[in-house]
């Protein structure tokens, strides 16, 4: 056998593996997730704090600011300040402490400061939204896990449904292997997602079909933006953190674009103590 022949059965087993590492890692993580986010409080916002700063670093790494230490302590400092404020409630201080580190991280950026900016208010946005949606302490936990699996969904549906199907290209020049008829296929199990939290009687089925498709598709343009900033720096995975996956960036793309829009939406129909209500309560 030929150098040139062997080298395509390499690539289905290399796909194999990677899919096995991240079916196993997903089996791990995802009720390790649900279970924080059902126990809520101090938990979920010390997770969602952790995420944060994750997210702020392998920004910094992409964008090339990892090595600027008052950059990378300021903005972690300010993530953990604010996360011990929003277990104890208190959303305002938080607010301002997320401003202040905002203005810090930018103001020491050596260089790239909008990036750096970028990315610390794209990890504040994330640890803010995910707290308020779990704050409610009647629908919080039912929001919060419609979110995830909405989010999870469209991911698997999308990952099935392009392998699958295949077809024309997403958006070639920011994400190559992704596909319309992915896209179709992740925005349909979302779809299957939501009516399934109709039939459980945690919503209107109506609103929830609309809510679902909506996150679906904020979802995946929030893979796309990621793609995009890993594009113009040139780099492919954001870190190694999560075997199969990639980093924490790669993985929670998609869920920081769907839990910030969903929070928003919910603080308007329910304000900061009724996000979940004004998620799911129609």
């Amino acid at each position: 056998m030929t150098e040139g022949e062997a080298a395509p059965a390499a690539v289905p087993e290399q796909g194999a593996r990677n899919l096995l590492m991240r079916v196993a890692a997903a089996l791990v993580l995802a009720p390790v997730a649900i279970a924080i986010a059902y126990a809520g409080g101090w938990l979920w916002s010390g997770l969602a704090t952790l995420a944060a700063s994750g997210l702020y670093v392998e920004w910094l790494m992409i964008v090339g600011m990892a090595r600027a230490p008052a950059v990378v302590g300021s903005g972690v400092m300010a993530l953990a300040i604010a996360g011990f404020c929003l277990a104890l409630g208190r959303i305002e201080i938080s607010l301002i402490v997320l401003t202040l580190g905002l203005a810090a991280v930018a103001s020491l950026s050596p260089e790239r400061r909008n990036w750096t900016a970028a990315g610390f208010f794209y990890a504040a946005a994330a640890e803010v939204a995910a707290v308020l949606v779990r704050l409610d302490p009647a629908w919080g936990f039912a929001a919060l896990v419609l979110v995830l699996l909405v989010v999870w969904g469209s991911d698997i549906g999308g990952y099935f449904a392009g392998r699958g199907i295949g077809g024309p290209k997403l958006w070639p020049r920011v994400s190559p292997k992704k596909t319309w008829a992915g896209a179709i296929g992740g925005f349909a199990a979302s779809l299957v997602i939501a009516a399934v939290f109709a039939v459980l009687g945690l919503g209107k089925a109506a609103p929830l079909l609309l809510l679902g498709g909506v996150l679906s598709i904020v979802s995946q343009l929030g893979d796309l933006f990621e793609s995009a900033v890993k594009r113009r720096f040139g780099v492919k995975d954001s870190s190694h953190i999560i075997p199969g996956h990639g980093g924490l960036l790669d993985r929670l793309d998609g869920f920081v674009a769907a839990v910030v829009v969903a929070a928003i939406f919910g603080l308007l129909r329910g304000g900061v103590d009724g996000v979940g209500s004004g998620l799911m309560v129609w």
